[in-house]
């Protein structure tokens, strides 16, 4: 994640926003009483590591995928774009 959105500060406008930042706010005390996304991930890593775990496997899986779709197309590209010449050595022997 960027710096930029972990820094965010969390609205709570809607009901589970709200118990969020509630709760995280309740936890960690921050001085200027904002609660960040980095502060909620930090308190779900902590306190639900198997959701945290679930959310970074999909990732992941998705992230590979899309990978390996790329991969695919750019191979595609490659074959169709590659000139293959086809050379008679022995009408040709210069070439």
């Amino acid at each position: 994640m960027s710096e930029e959105l972990l820094n965010k500060v969390v609205e709570g406008d809607n009901s589970l926003k709200e118990m969020f930042v509630q709760y995280v706010g309740e936890k960690l005390e921050p001085e200027d009483g904002q609660v960040t996304i980095d502060m909620i991930v930090s308190v779900l890593a902590d306190e639900f590591p198997d959701f945290v775990l679930a959310l970074a496997e999909e990732n992941f899986i998705q992230g590979y995928k899309q990978a390996m779709a790329d991969v695919e197309s750019w191979n595609k590209n490659v074959i169709n774009t590659t000139e293959i010449k086809q050379i008679d050595l022995f009408e040709n022997p210069d070439e």
